[in-house]
């Protein structure tokens, strides 16, 4: 994931009864507000309009010609109305730019001793036209934590961080390229998922098969500089229990040849065939390979978890963090709202927040050997605040289906190898009702932090899946 600095479109608002001026404080207030907050903006310059702002028709036109010729940059659309606003002049800039980008609508608080004819602003009624206007329309949208507020107040700021997380999350998943390296493990049935019902949402699959990465890996020269380079950063990366010159430098290989496949296909995320094919026929794990693309905010499913790894990308790009894919796999005792989650693991160096170490598979080491199984990341995740999130095609009832929810990963000692993560979340046995009957995967997607909120108008709103978030 290459992170730009984020554009906005911004449409501040006025409508010729009131105080233009209210509107004009606002574009100055608005466009240093973003400045400061590290966005670009585009908006029409304030001698294209009788106020400098959108007002009527004409100047919707305007607008929405301005924002087509830049539809390249544009993520999102901000909407101010510092009065009532012209809910005509707001609608057409959007539908004439022809943007299908995320909309947030802003109101401005009216001051209680400033409600004279002069001074009065009305947003608190204007934002309900605009809304009403959009509704007709079918323009999706985003509203603020209080109808209306002060521009200057810490509302306005945490609306536009959670905004730009939408807009991240939305761009990202809306033409996503998915690396499918490797066929679903015979084992793995619950990893099916309905290409063509991702790909009318714009996600595309794109397949090769496992023997052709490991035939690529193979024409590397072990001696070869990027090898040799590759190495060294897999021994920085971690602590390795397994100093093999040979198995390093194959997993160094390995890395290399899906590193290059991914960037000859321009791949975004990519889900991998680790169970067994990469053990029986190569000679290692691909966790670490994994783990090292998932630092880069390139996350990696396994046992090619396709629907898995989009929503580990979902995840981080709404944290802006690395997402990791991990097994509901445990109950931890008799604590109910308490579940280990674990995976042999690919987690990335970062999610684990401790040191890591590099080995070999522990349940696949004792079945295949730990010659060829080198390559497992290891750790116990520290604590913290995280978000769960999860994608299901549904193809009995066409439609994809998401549950999220927040939590938090504790400090409990646990005897068990690989990524250990134990996660306390609230009414946790009504969410496993509700997977188990709604038939989800057993593996869920994390990130650091609380993002749900994000997600959820991201993926329910804009993309139009089904979402189910759990309290």
């Amino acid at each position: 994931m290459k992170q730009k600095k984020q554009t906005f479109g911004v449409i501040i608002a006025t409508r010729n009864i009131f105080n233009s001026k209210l509107a004009v404080d606002a574009r100055a207030k608005v466009l240093a507000k973003l400045d400061t907050m590290g966005y670009n903006t585009i908006i029409l310059p304030a001698e294209e309009t009788p106020t400098g702002n959108i007002e009527g028709y004409a100047d919707g036109v305007k607008c929405g010609e301005l924002f087509r010729k830049n539809s390249d940059v544009i993520e999102g659309i901000i909407v101010v109305l510092p009065n009532f606003g012209d809910e005509l002049g707001v609608v057409n800039s959007i539908q004439i730019s022809g943007l299908k980008v995320p909309v947030l609508v802003v109101a401005v608080d009216d001051d209680n001793d400033k409600v004279d004819v002069k001074s009065r602003r009305d947003a608190f009624c204007g934002k309900l036209s605009v809304c009403n206007n959009f509704y007709q329309y079918g323009i999706k949208f985003t509203d603020t934590t209080y109808h209306t507020y002060s521009l200057s107040s810490n509302e306005f700021i945490s609306d536009i961080l959670k905004f730009a997380g939408i807009c991240r999350v939305v761009k990202g998943l809306k033409g996503l390229r998915v690396g499918a390296i490797g066929t679903r493990p015979i084992g793995f049935q619950t990893m099916r998922f309905s290409e063509k019902m991702l790909q009318a949402h714009g996600i595309t699959i794109v397949p090769v098969d496992m023997s052709e990465i490991i035939a690529a890996a193979e024409k590397i020269r072990e001696n070869d500089p990027a090898v040799i380079a590759k190495v060294e950063a897999i021994q920085h990366y971690g602590t390795c229990s397994v100093i093999h010159k040979g198995k390093m430098a194959k997993q160094a290989r390995f890395g290399l040849a899906v590193e290059t496949w991914i960037e000859e296909n321009n791949i975004d995320i990519s889900a991998i065939q680790c169970w067994e094919s990469i053990e029986k026929n190569y000679g290692c794990a691909a966790c670490v390979t994994m783990s090292m693309m998932g630092e880069k905010l390139m996350p990696s499913a396994c046992e090619v978890d396709v629907a898995g790894t989009i929503s580990m990308y979902a995840l981080a790009l709404a944290a802006q963090t690395p997402s990791a894919i991990l097994d509901w796999n445990n109950n931890f005792a008799e604590d109910r709202n308490k579940v280990v989650c674990t995976h042999c693991s690919n987690y990335p160096k970062s999610f684990f927040q401790s040191e890591i170490e590099i080995g070999t598979l522990d349940v696949l080491g004792t079945v295949l050997g730990h010659e060829d199984t080198f390559g497992a990341v290891k750790g116990k995740v520290a604590s913290g605040k995280m978000t769960y999130f999860r994608i299901s095609t549904d193809d009995m009832k066409g439609t994809v289906r998401t549950y999220l929810g927040e939590g938090n990963m504790t400090d409990d000692p646990y005897g068990m190898d690989g990524g250990i993560a134990i996660c306390e979340i609230p009414n946790l046995q009504d969410l496993m009702k509700y997977m188990c009957k709604n038939g989800f995967e057993h593996h869920v997607g994390m990130v650091r932090g609380h993002v749900s909120g994000i997600l959820e108008d991201a993926i329910g709103n804009y993309m139009g899946w089904d979402v189910y978030k759990h309290k």
